[in-house]
Protein backbone atom coordinates (compact mmCIF):
# COMPACT_ATOMS: atom_id res chain seq x y z
CA UNK A 1 0.00 0.00 0.00
CA UNK A 2 1.76 3.35 -0.88
CA UNK A 3 2.61 5.76 1.65
CA UNK A 4 0.11 8.87 2.24
CA UNK A 5 1.55 11.84 0.72
CA UNK A 6 1.03 15.47 2.22
CA UNK A 7 1.11 18.03 -0.69
CA UNK A 8 -0.13 21.25 1.06
CA UNK A 9 3.61 22.27 2.58
CA UNK A 10 4.85 22.39 -1.34
CA UNK A 11 6.77 19.19 -2.59
CA UNK A 12 10.66 18.83 -2.45
CA UNK A 13 12.45 20.69 -5.58
CA UNK A 14 8.68 22.57 -6.37
CA UNK A 15 8.42 26.23 -5.86
CA UNK A 16 4.69 27.16 -3.77
CA UNK A 17 4.29 29.32 -6.10
CA UNK A 18 4.46 27.11 -9.20
CA UNK A 19 0.73 26.04 -10.73
CA UNK A 20 -0.64 22.93 -11.82
CA UNK A 21 0.15 21.75 -15.05
CA UNK A 22 4.32 22.50 -14.58
CA UNK A 23 3.92 26.41 -15.42
CA UNK A 24 6.70 28.28 -14.23
CA UNK A 25 5.76 30.37 -11.07
CA UNK A 26 6.39 34.67 -11.96
CA UNK A 27 9.49 35.77 -12.09
CA UNK A 28 11.31 36.68 -9.52
CA UNK A 29 15.26 37.98 -8.31
CA UNK A 30 17.35 35.45 -8.80
CA UNK A 31 16.22 33.92 -11.90
CA UNK A 32 17.59 33.35 -15.08
CA UNK A 33 15.63 34.49 -17.80
CA UNK A 34 15.17 34.99 -21.77
CA UNK A 35 13.47 37.85 -23.09
CA UNK A 36 12.65 39.37 -26.51
CA UNK A 37 12.59 43.25 -26.60
CA UNK A 38 12.29 46.16 -28.10
CA UNK A 39 13.71 49.38 -27.18
CA UNK A 40 12.52 52.95 -28.36
CA UNK A 41 12.55 56.78 -26.85
CA UNK A 42 9.27 57.96 -25.48
CA UNK A 43 8.64 59.03 -29.57
CA UNK A 44 8.76 55.87 -30.93
CA UNK A 45 12.15 55.92 -31.97
CA UNK A 46 13.28 52.82 -31.86
CA UNK A 47 16.87 52.60 -30.48
CA UNK A 48 17.70 48.39 -29.90
CA UNK A 49 15.55 45.33 -30.36
CA UNK A 50 16.47 41.55 -30.49
CA UNK A 51 14.14 40.81 -32.65
CA UNK A 52 15.41 38.53 -35.08
CA UNK A 53 19.17 38.66 -33.33
CA UNK A 54 17.90 35.88 -30.82
CA UNK A 55 16.26 36.54 -26.99
CA UNK A 56 18.25 38.12 -24.15
CA UNK A 57 19.26 36.25 -21.40
CA UNK A 58 20.21 37.52 -18.15
CA UNK A 59 19.48 36.82 -13.95
CA UNK A 60 17.32 38.73 -12.49
CA UNK A 61 18.87 41.13 -10.15
CA UNK A 62 22.23 40.65 -11.06
CA UNK A 63 22.58 44.09 -12.15
CA UNK A 64 22.89 42.68 -15.87
CA UNK A 65 20.33 45.21 -17.35
CA UNK A 66 19.28 48.45 -16.66
CA UNK A 67 17.57 48.24 -13.21
CA UNK A 68 14.19 49.62 -14.63
CA UNK A 69 14.47 46.58 -17.08
CA UNK A 70 14.91 43.97 -14.27
CA UNK A 71 11.74 45.58 -12.07
CA UNK A 72 9.31 45.41 -14.81
CA UNK A 73 10.47 41.30 -15.94
CA UNK A 74 9.62 40.36 -12.29
CA UNK A 75 6.09 39.19 -12.00
CA UNK A 76 5.99 38.24 -15.81
CA UNK A 77 5.08 34.88 -16.64
CA UNK A 78 6.16 32.75 -19.85
CA UNK A 79 4.74 33.67 -23.15
CA UNK A 80 3.19 37.27 -21.33
CA UNK A 81 4.29 40.45 -23.47
CA UNK A 82 4.15 44.01 -21.83
CA UNK A 83 5.22 47.70 -22.45
CA UNK A 84 7.20 49.24 -19.71
CA UNK A 85 7.85 53.01 -19.38
CA UNK A 86 11.39 52.86 -17.74
CA UNK A 87 12.73 56.78 -16.43
CA UNK A 88 16.00 57.67 -17.04
CA UNK A 89 17.38 57.26 -13.11
CA UNK A 90 16.45 53.53 -13.76
CA UNK A 91 17.60 53.50 -17.10
CA UNK A 92 21.02 55.15 -18.15
CA UNK A 93 21.10 57.92 -15.26
CA UNK A 94 21.08 61.47 -15.74
CA UNK A 95 23.46 63.40 -18.15
CA UNK A 96 26.52 64.15 -16.24
CA UNK A 97 28.12 67.78 -17.80
CA UNK A 98 31.21 66.82 -15.79
CA UNK A 99 31.94 63.83 -18.11
CA UNK A 100 31.95 66.25 -21.23
CA UNK A 101 35.85 67.04 -21.40
CA UNK A 102 37.88 68.86 -24.12
CA UNK A 103 40.61 67.46 -24.64
CA UNK A 104 43.80 68.82 -27.24
CA UNK A 105 44.96 66.55 -30.42
CA UNK A 106 48.30 65.67 -28.67
CA UNK A 107 46.60 63.61 -26.44
CA UNK A 108 45.33 61.30 -29.38
CA UNK A 109 47.52 58.69 -31.59
CA UNK A 110 49.71 60.16 -34.15
CA UNK A 111 47.70 60.64 -37.53
CA UNK A 112 44.25 59.56 -35.81
CA UNK A 113 41.88 62.05 -37.66
CA UNK A 114 38.55 62.12 -35.38
CA UNK A 115 35.11 62.79 -37.00
CA UNK A 116 32.00 63.88 -35.52
CA UNK A 117 29.99 60.89 -33.75
CA UNK A 118 33.36 58.71 -33.22
CA UNK A 119 33.77 56.72 -30.84
CA UNK A 120 36.97 56.50 -28.54
CA UNK A 121 38.02 54.39 -25.74
CA UNK A 122 40.85 55.08 -22.88
CA UNK A 123 41.31 54.04 -19.51
CA UNK A 124 40.20 56.63 -16.38
CA UNK A 125 42.87 57.32 -13.44
CA UNK A 126 41.49 54.03 -11.77
CA UNK A 127 42.23 51.75 -14.73
CA UNK A 128 38.18 51.40 -15.97
CA UNK A 129 37.35 52.02 -19.45
CA UNK A 130 36.01 54.61 -20.37
CA UNK A 131 33.96 54.89 -23.53
CA UNK A 132 33.38 58.56 -25.33
CA UNK A 133 31.89 60.06 -28.52
CA UNK A 134 33.28 62.65 -30.54
CA UNK A 135 30.62 65.92 -29.67
CA UNK A 136 32.62 68.53 -31.16
CA UNK A 137 35.60 68.77 -33.53
CA UNK A 138 37.51 72.10 -33.57
CA UNK A 139 40.87 73.21 -35.54
CA UNK A 140 42.79 73.04 -31.55
CA UNK A 141 40.76 70.69 -29.67
CA UNK A 142 37.88 67.89 -29.57
CA UNK A 143 35.19 67.78 -27.18
CA UNK A 144 34.28 64.82 -26.18
CA UNK A 145 31.24 63.35 -24.18
CA UNK A 146 31.73 60.22 -21.83
CA UNK A 147 27.66 59.94 -20.78
CA UNK A 148 25.68 56.91 -22.17
CA UNK A 149 24.10 58.07 -25.58
CA UNK A 150 20.82 56.71 -23.37
CA UNK A 151 21.56 58.88 -20.29
CA UNK A 152 18.99 61.64 -19.46
CA UNK A 153 16.49 59.53 -21.82
CA UNK A 154 12.85 57.98 -20.42
CA UNK A 155 12.87 54.94 -22.66
CA UNK A 156 9.79 52.78 -22.93
CA UNK A 157 10.27 48.49 -23.51
CA UNK A 158 8.33 45.99 -25.43
CA UNK A 159 9.09 43.20 -23.25
CA UNK A 160 7.67 39.35 -23.97
CA UNK A 161 9.20 36.48 -21.48
CA UNK A 162 10.27 33.67 -23.44
CA UNK A 163 10.83 31.73 -20.55
CA UNK A 164 12.68 31.05 -17.09
CA UNK A 165 15.70 29.20 -17.53
CA UNK A 166 16.21 28.53 -13.93
CA UNK A 167 14.73 29.75 -10.82
CA UNK A 168 16.82 31.15 -8.29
Amino acid sequence: MPAECDFQGGAPGVPETAREGNVMAPVKKGDSVKVEYTGMLTDGTVFDSSVGRGPLSFTVGASEVISGFEEAVIGMEPGEKQTAEIPADKAYGQRNEELVIAIGYDQLPPGFKPEKGDQLQSRSEDGHPVRATVAEVHEDHLVLDANHPLAGKDLVFEIKLLEIVSAG
